[in-house]
């Protein structure tokens, strides 16, 4: 009697410890599911999404920028009335299917038409690779474009770090917020299930990583402070 009240006690325990260690790799599986992004289609060739150093991956300089951007765009416009009479080398940005301008601050909605055709460009593949990965679809946020003399100045009494010679005023240079995105109603009404951020910028980062090496479009940096991916055309 003694040793069945042993053997039951074993099994107990058996059946105990195994439940725990159930409910330990279902929930650890159930976190990493979490973290992971499918490069390819889901399921396929997995990178975790943490793994990616975008500070490195994403860091041309701004003295290289700014050496391509006074070469192809415009000469810096003083205010805002002096921008308006450089229409004939600017176009305006408008919100597009792909990309929405947010409420600039520091900067007016205005590119060469290089700079627009690869915003252009980045949003129409940012939704294709989206859909190719069975990830719901989004647009991307444009948070600066061209600065005149007078935003620079009152964006650097704000923050002493802005470059007092960006890239921003030549027209060639937008900012793409990589933490804000706008979802894209369902058809039929309903909506979609939530992205989590995180997965939305390895997508549009490898969009970018593309462009970058492949076509040579343009020179990218990653800025940790102001959240965005700053982006000269070449």
């Amino acid at each position: 009697m003694r040793h069945l009240k042993k053997s039951w006690r074993l099994a107990g325990s058996a059946i105990v410890l195994c439940l725990f260690l159930y409910v330990f790799f279902s929930a650890r599986a159930c976190i990493r599911e979490r973290k992971w992004l499918a490069q390819g289609p889901i399921g396929i060739h997995p990178v975790r999404v943490y793994d990616v150093n975008f500070a490195r991956e994403f860091n041309d300089m701004n003295d290289v920028q700014l050496a391509v951007a006074q070469a192809i765009g415009i000469p810096p416009v003083a205010n805002r009335e002096d921008a308006e009479t450089r229409k004939d080398k600017l176009v305006k940005l408008e919100d597009t299917a792909t990309y929405v301008v947010d409420s600039l601050t520091h900067s007016i909605p205005y590119l060469i038409p290089s700079a627009r055709d690869l915003l252009d460009d980045i949003g129409r593949v940012f939704q294709d690779s989206l859909q190719a990965k069975g990830l719901n679809p989004y647009k991307l946020v444009v948070t600066s474009v061209l600065r005149t003399e007078e935003d620079v100045a009152q964006l650097r009494k704000r923050n002493i770090n802005a470059s007092e010679n960006s890239t921003h005023r030549y027209g060639t240079t937008f900012d793409l917020s990589y933490w804000r995105y706008v979802k894209i109603p369902e058809l039929r009404g309903r909506p979609y299930e939530d992205v989590p951020p995180e997965y939305l910028r390895a997508v549009l980062s490898q969009v970018l990583k593309d462009f970058h090496d492949q076509g040579n479009r343009c020179y990218i940096k990653y800025e940790k402070k102001q959240n965005c991916f700053h982006i000269t055309v070449r």
